[in-house]
């Protein structure tokens, strides 16, 4: 391996590269700066021609109501020149006032307005255009209507108000009339401003009508009609009440502000469930101080300054940016040919180097053969030792297990020799039936002779390792009868009921069985000493693994045993019971088959656990 690295290429400093971040962000802020100058600009701009624009359309409006206003106010004056209401006038009788009312009906149709009628001096209607309808104003007193006490008084009457007999609404003119004889009265027509209102709902614009008190009477938004631009005064209400101009219009306020709203300005407004700002625009009209309003949304114009705004941000940005690109290429082609020249001395320097290390690798790599073969080699008497340690370790069972396995042949023999003279007595005797019962009791005992020697042969046997298919209920059963003497002796229980049959690992059988040997027989050591000697054994399947436990009702794991339990050599055992080679040898065994081997204590003694792959 090469000792010394070459690097090619260019070095930045954080000190060089701070000014141009320190330009980067002063460009961005010009930018951002840029932006807001423009969409104020943009914004004043826009709402000023939104102003303009909406002066122009708001004067077509007010044009067009006054032109609709004036048309009318020399008919009462013309009408009142009529012989037939003269004679009403003078002589109210049955065929005075059919005349006049036939007159007032097709004079009302001609000049197309909503009503024609005609009023003495005390208020009460003498004709009327609308005298066959059940909303007919004859008869009805209008004496407390302002245009009729302004006509009274010489002058041209005008009223707004909804109608107290039709309820409809309408635009009321009234002018005196005098006969030759001296009788006076009032001629008035209604003129309905309905055609207008429609004409402003389909203009799409958001127009209002207010008289001079601020109660909007006409308006293109229906929820805003019979609403005040300002909270009315009481007395004002009260005048209200008394010409009925409005009917029984509670004459809510239109917005929550204290104060009216400003003819020029923004104003909050609630329509349809939504609140938005709306900019006021206001012109007068008429002699009654009628104020026509135009609202106008400035969220268009906000909406244009920001596209505006925006672009105006990114022009800006791209001229910054191609700035940048432009600096940053020439930049790039300066350092680029540096490189180069870098990269020339490095590639003539790099040569060299290789030429020398290339001698030294082989070097290496002869001696890493080497080494591998050493390593292989050992391995090899690793395993070898292992094997044999494996094998030193069964026989060392088998040694510590012989004094019991005699005692178990010996009880057998014992009972062979006994069944065997006693059937040869029986057969003297003739006593058949007896004699094949005692053969068959010969029979059992030679069977579980051969078991038991088979057993010790096949767990004595050397032989090598492979894994194959093993049920766990059978390597635990082996191994609790070759420490059947040992359990005999301590007279202690061992506990397999919690080994489900037909549960199966991948491991090697007899191995498995040497470690479950090696572990009941240090649980039934464990509890030799005390008043429960009981040992249980229990299996489960967790998942893709399979978890054998062996514990015990010993006296459990000291803690400053526990760091050295599995130490080749380390045993607690009095000497001359033991070398301690007993669990280095089982986690050695179960490690070669992929499994684990683990040690705790539990509040009732010491516990173990072997955790292998399910098969």
């Amino acid at each position: 391996m090469l000792s010394h690295h070459i690097t090619v290429g260019h070095v930045s400093h954080p000190t060089k590269g701070w000014p141009r971040f320190s330009w980067t962000v002063l460009a961005f802020i010009g930018c951002v700066a840029l932006g807001l100058f423009a969409y104020r600009f943009l914004l004043e701009s826009r709402l000023q021609e939104q102003q303009r624009s909406g002066a122009k359309r708001l004067e077509f409006f007010t044009l067009t109501l006054d032109a609709v206003l004036t048309r009318h106010e020399v008919l009462p004056g013309v009408l009142g020149l009529e012989r037939q209401l003269s004679a009403v006038l003078e002589s109210p009788d049955d065929s005075t006032r059919n005349a006049a009312n036939l007159f007032l009906q097709a004079a009302a149709a001609k000049a197309q307005v909503s009503a024609a009628y005609l009023i003495d001096d005390s208020g009460i209607t003498l004709a009327a255009s609308n005298w066959n309808q059940k909303t007919s104003f004859v008869g009805r007193d209008y004496g407390f209507r302002p245009y009729f006490l302004d006509a009274l008084d010489g002058r041209l009457g005008r009223f707004y108000g909804v109608g107290v007999t039709s309820g409809e609404a309408g635009y009321f003119l009234a002018t005196q009339i005098r006969t030759l004889r001296g009788a006076s009265g009032v001629m008035a027509v209604k003129v309905t401003l309905e055609g207008f209102e429609e004409a402003m709902r389909q203009s799409g614009e958001t127009v209002l009508l207010a008289d001079q008190e601020g109660v909007v009477f006409l308006s293109s938004a229906p929820e805003w009609k019979y609403r005040a631009l300002g909270p009315l005064s009481e007395s004002v209400r009260e005048r209200f009440r008394q010409t009925r101009q409005y009917g029984d219009a509670p004459l809510q306020p239109i917005s929550d502000r204290k104060e009216a709203l400003s003819p020029f300005g923004t104003v909050a407004l609630t329509r349809g469930g939504t609140t938005r700002d709306y900019s006021v625009i206001n012109h007068p009209i008429g002699p009654l101080g009628w104020q026509m309003i135009l609202l106008m949304d400035p969220q268009e114009a906000h909406r244009a300054a920001l596209t505006g705004a925006l672009v105006v941000t990114l022009s800006g940005g791209l001229v910054l940016a191609l700035a940048v690109q432009w600096d940053l290429r020439r930049r790039r082609r300066s350092e680029r040919r540096a490189a180069e020249a870098r990269l020339h001395a490095a590639h003539a320097e790099l040569e060299g180097r290789i030429a020398q290390r290339t001698l030294a690798l082989s070097d290496a790599n002869a001696q890493l053969e080497r080494k591998v073969a050493e390593l292989k080699s050992a391995e090899a008497i690793v395993r070898e030792t292992q094997d044999k340690a494996v094998q030193a370790g069964k026989l060392a069972v088998l040694g510590q297990l012989s004094a019991g396995m005699s005692h178990e042949l010996n009880q057998p023999l014992t009972a062979l020799l006994t069944l065997s003279g006693n059937g040869a007595k029986l057969l003297g005797k003739g006593r058949i039936s007896e004699a094949q019962e005692n053969l068959a009791l010969i029979s059992e005992v030679a069977a579980r002779m051969g078991r038991t020697i088979t057993q010790l042969k096949a767990f004595a046997r050397k032989a090598p390792t492979s894994a194959q298919r093993v049920d766990v209920a059978n390597a635990v059963s082996q191994a609790a009868m070759l420490v059947e003497p040992r359990r005999e002796e301590l007279r202690a229980t061992i506990d397999q009921h919690d080994v489900p049959p037909e549960l199966w690992v991948k491991a090697d059988e007899t191995r498995l069985a040497q470690v479950l040997v090696n572990l009941l027989r240090n649980g039934l050591d464990e509890v030799a000493r005390q008043e429960t000697r009981h040992v249980a054994v229990s299996a489960e399947r967790a998942g893709p693994r399979v978890i054998l436990r062996v514990r015990d009702s010993g006296p459990g794991i000291a803690p400053d045993v526990q760091p050295h339990l599995f130490e080749p050599f380390f045993t607690t055992k009095p000497a001359g019971e033991g070398l301690g080679l007993g669990l280095a040898l089982s986690l050695g065994i179960v490690e070669s088959m992929g499994g684990r081997l683990r040690a705790h204590s539990t509040p009732s003694g010491a516990e173990f656990s072997i955790e292998l792959e399910a098969a």
